[in-house]
């Protein structure tokens, strides 16, 4: 059996490059997709100095004609996709009232259209063979919206809600295809030091972080097991359920904590450049500047496995209600 072909988008720093070096070690072929020359030649490197097969291809997950070029090239030099993910992403650090048209619009095309594209793409090489996995790199942010990142939580609902009406077409047509939404916590990744940052002071992720390895690894298990969606970290799961059932009360916390524990007393530098348009080369690593806080290990469950936990912790609460009541009536 040939080796499997993964197609990471995003692949060159952060959660994405984690992951493309995880399917690596895992056996894959492995094909990069990002903008920046020089992340992609540093990244293929890497991979390859693991002794895997990988091709690097420079594209802006924006442009659909560029990522559908890029996936024939990847089946012509690697062989048919059996997995696509859905890495990249944009971000603007700012109160909505700070930000311009243009900057909504750009973090929309990357985080949401983005992912629409390369999932089409995806399903175009892989609805011949009836079969593959696409992975969509999500948040606990696209249950769970918080302040001074409006655009990056509205993309990342939307994928979600994208993610869910496909599913259901895919079940419709019988389909062999399987999607999966990963919904992640904080990570340590360089997005905090090349987003563009409109507040004026250093951002960093909400604690807890986590390394990206983390993540990675949930994207690796995703890609074989296909849940319908994995919650990764306590805090996701905190999050995602406590929405469901308390928006208001998580509205008031988050208002109080979540706009200064995305900040650190420090000024951002004066004229630092950002990727929302244009890459930035030089940053491009797997780890951002917080190791010395990031978990190594996270818990990491399928929504499914949730919904029935929540279900026998029910149902013993019921029990042990009509256990109560029982005594009472003796």
């Amino acid at each position: 059996m040939p080796e499997p072909t993964a197609v990471i988008c995003g692949a060159t720093a952060g959660v994405g490059r984690a992951s493309a070096e995880a399917f690596a070690r895992a056996g894959y072929r492995v094909a990069l997709i990002a903008r920046g020359e020089q992340g992609l030649s540093d990244t293929q490197a890497q991979l390859e100095a693991l002794g895997a097969r990988v091709l690097a291809i420079a594209a802006d997950v924006a442009d659909a004609p560029a990522l559908e070029a890029a996936a024939t090239r990847v089946e012509a030099e690697l062989g048919p996709i059996d997995v696509w993910v859905n890495a990249a992403m944009a971000t603007v650090f700012g109160p909505f009232s700070a930000l311009t048209p243009e900057e909504i619009r750009r973090v929309t095309e990357v985080t949401y259209l983005g992912s629409v594209h390369g999932t089409l793409t995806a399903l175009r090489h892989m609805r011949p063979r009836n079969r593959g996995t696409v992975v969509q790199v999500g948040s606990a942010l696209s249950y769970r919206a918080i302040p001074l990142q409006s655009a990056y939580c509205g993309a990342k609902f939307a994928i979600r809600g994208f993610i869910d009406s496909l599913r259901c077409e895919l079940i419709h047509d019988r389909s062999g295809i399987r999607l999966s939404m990963v919904q992640l916590p904080a990570h340590n990744t360089p997005q905090f030091d090349w987003a563009r940052n409109k507040v004026g002071w250093r951002a960093q992720p909400v604690p807890p972080i986590h390394t990206p390895e983390v993540a990675a690894r949930a994207v690796l298990r995703a890609a074989r097991e296909a849940p319908r969606e994995l919650w990764v970290g306590t805090a996701s799961l905190k999050a995602i359920i406590g929405t469901l059932f308390m928006p208001g009360l998580l509205d008031r916390m988050l208002a109080r904590q979540a706009w200064d524990g995305q900040l650190i007393p420090e000024r951002e530098p004066e004229g630092r450049p950002d990727n929302l348009f244009e890459p930035v080369e030089g940053l491009h690593a797997t780890e951002g500047r917080f190791g010395d806080q990031a978990k190594p290990r996270a818990i990491a469950l399928s929504a499914a496995s949730v919904g029935k936990l929540a279900l026998g912790a029910g149902a013993l609460l019921a029990l042990g209600a009509g256990w109560a009541l029982g005594r009472r009536g003796r």
